[in-house]
């Protein structure tokens, strides 16, 4: 059992607890803004505060995490995080906070972020074998999905017994578990030996991405990613609620439910998968991102509240794979030293990718109808899961044709 590994155990106990605690802050950081603005624009300014520094630091975060002694660093990084969100609580009791010292806050945290997650998620490889990764991965995930299930139902307690600012003394707890759970970790860390300076920072970007576009599988793992987020984000995010409001009273209800449905699928998927598939590769991924397809153009084909339910329910047995098969395919396949750039690399992808999908759909829209959007978007996952899957099925043929001529 992986769970029985003192490691193993320690990470996951860890990042689950701190990835709860990110959660509420992130909705208390909207809630406080809210109340101490009563404006939707300023709102949604601390909304951007929230991903804008991903854009901005997301692959400087990649280097660092490839540069620097990992256990030490995520230390840093959160013991810095528990004054800065516990100041926050301290300002409202002496009634001096503002609107500007959330945001900055709120920028410096998900600034701290960069750096934290990419090299958080280089640590799994030195802690575990190949062939545990995958369940590892899943375990990790499964973890993630359960308590983002759980945290709506945490922040209404919340909410109703001490109010929005308690968000943020729940989450400095969580970053002084993670701290101590990252301190319990027994890592073994090759030396770096690197010239560090501004310049090499941005000629190690670079020099990753060469190594990117020269490595078939990752690129074609980072092009598919770009391509089915873009389809996927808007129709999930924004295309499915105002699908439902069209159609009932009770959208935001329903919308919660279908959540939940996803979730608690997602989960199931988690657990039963390892039990298959003890490695991955990219004929998986885009397999995955083949389902997901599917469950988009399902509900696109029948559009209707039950349908969304299985729609969703379809979406998410593929989205799992995907997820999955795309960890797993960088953790093997990235070299040590480029781990780090190869997930801020990602990172920046899904943020980048996102933000694109939001405002193409969002002209979109005002022209074509949610139905027709949701129906061509899961078609178009499809059609480029196929033609990867086609491609990579001939090149495989092709490779052991020229193996038996040449042995001829």
């Amino acid at each position: 059992m992986i769970w029985k590994d003192k490691n193993i155990r320690y990470y996951l106990l860890g990042g689950g607890t701190s990835k709860l605690g990110d959660v509420l802050s992130g909705m208390a950081f909207l809630f406080l803004a809210y109340d101490l603005t009563g404006s939707k624009v300023l709102t949604t300014g601390m909304a951007i505060a929230e991903t804008l520094p991903y854009l901005l630091f997301g692959l400087i975060g990649g280097v660092t995490a490839d540069w620097l002694p990992k256990k030490k660093l995520l230390i840093v990084l959160d013991m810095i995080r528990i004054p800065l969100i516990f100041s926050i609580v301290c300002l409202f009791y002496l009634e001096l906070l503002s609107y500007s010292y959330l945001l900055v806050v709120s920028f410096l945290i998900q600034s701290i972020g960069c750096f934290f997650n990419p090299t958080h998620r280089t640590v799994l490889p030195m802690i575990t074998a190949e062939e545990e990764r995958t369940g590892v991965n899943s375990l990790n995930d499964t973890l993630t999905r359960g308590l983002a299930v759980l945290s709506p139902f945490l922040s209404v307690w919340l909410l109703n017994s001490y109010g929005a600012i308690h968000f943020f003394t729940l989450d400095a707890l969580t970053y002084a578990v993670s701290t101590y759970c990252i301190s319990k970790l027994n890592i073994k860390e090759r030396r770096q030996v690197v010239n560090k300076s501004v310049k090499k920072v941005y000629s190690s970007i670079a020099e990753f991405a060469y190594w990117a576009k020269t490595n078939t599988s990752i690129r074609k793992l980072f092009l598919f990613t770009f391509v089915t987020v873009f389809f996927n984000t808007w129709v999930w995010e924004v295309g499915l609620l105002l699908a439902l409001s069209e159609m009932s009273r009770e959208s935001e209800e329903l919308y919660s439910v279908i959540q939940g449905v996803f979730g608690g699928v997602v989960i199931l998927t988690n657990i039963i998968l390892p039990l298959f598939l003890k490695k991955m590769t990219l004929q998986i991924y885009l397999v995955g991102t083949m389902i997901w397809g599917m469950g988009i153009v399902y509900y696109g084909l029948f559009y209707g509240i039950n349908h969304f339910f299985i729609g969703s329910a379809i979406v998410a047995i593929g989205l799992p794979i995907a997820g999955l098969s795309r960890i797993y395919l960088i953790q093997s396949l990235v070299p040590e030293d480029k781990m780090g750039r190869a997930f801020s690399f990602n990172a920046v992808l899904l943020y980048f990718s996102n933000t694109i999908s939001l405002g193409v759909y969002g002209f979109l829209v005002s022209f074509i109808s949610i139905q027709n959007l949701m129906f061509f978007s899961g078609i178009l996952i499809m059609i480029s899961s196929v033609i990867g899957l086609l491609f990579s099925v001939s090149r495989t043929k092709l490779r052991r044709s020229f193996i038996i001529n040449f042995s001829k």
